[in-house]
């Protein structure tokens, strides 16, 4: 897999970004600590696998529509980098205008019912969700160059990677749910750090999209 990774120091920028993605609150994070804690560590696992699998489809979807593009067409492209930078400022400006999503409710959910239902409760979760698929489509061509005839094979292994840092930094968390989730809730100066912070990835993104032309 890794001939088909960037370059080291993009490559150390997109992991670094996969984490600060990971751990900023949000939909799926909120489901899966919720399950955790309602269910179990099991429950919460297999709600968070869902999202992770949710996650892969997506890559999937990418890979099959976009690859054509990357390889075929720079100015296409260019288009497609130039919308992709304004939706990662819009997506930076709601992080900083509404603040996080973070809002962890336990309440009285069942705790019996299969693994197998969380785990599709969690592929929906991100499935279903058509930020995260406006996301994947800006977020991981702009590490393949436009025209590379590896495209697809290259915006694979970024999903692949991107899957395999989730499930890694996630796991931690999700074993230590309600320490975590009462940790966050009782300190909402940090849950809005992680809104700057989470703003200031994409903006960074952003910037570097706009300021980086790709030619063939």
């Amino acid at each position: 897999m890794s001939d088909f990774l960037p370059e080291p120091h993009l490559l150390l920028l997109y992991c670094l970004s996969i984490v600060v993605l990971n751990l900023t609150p949000g939909p799926d994070m909120t489901f899966f600590l919720s399950r955790s804690i309602a269910a179990g560590k099991a429950a919460g696992m297999a709600a968070m696998l869902g999202a992770t699998t949710g996650i892969l489809i997506h890559t999937l979807l990418v890979v099959f529509g976009l690859s054509a593009l990357i390889a075929a067409s720079p100015s296409l492209y260019n288009l497609l980098r130039i919308a992709g930078a304004l939706y990662l400022l819009y997506l930076a400006w709601q992080s900083l205008s509404h603040g996080s999503a973070f809002k962890v409710r336990a309440g009285n959910q069942p705790r019996s019912r299969p693994l197998a239902v969380e785990w599709m409760q969690g592929i929906a979760i991100n499935l279903l969700n058509p930020k995260i698929v406006v996301f994947f489509l800006t977020f991981l061509p702009q590490f393949v160059p436009a025209g590379d005839p590896h495209a697809g094979s290259r915006l694979l292994a970024l999903g692949l990677l991107f899957s395999v840092i989730g499930v890694t930094t996630m796991t931690p968390v999700v074993l230590a749910a309600s320490a975590f989730s009462n940790w966050m809730l009782q300190r909402p100066v940090v849950t809005r750090a992680m809104d700057w912070l989470f703003a200031g990835v994409l903006g960074a993104f952003a910037a570097r999209l706009l300021l980086t032309a790709r030619n063939a």
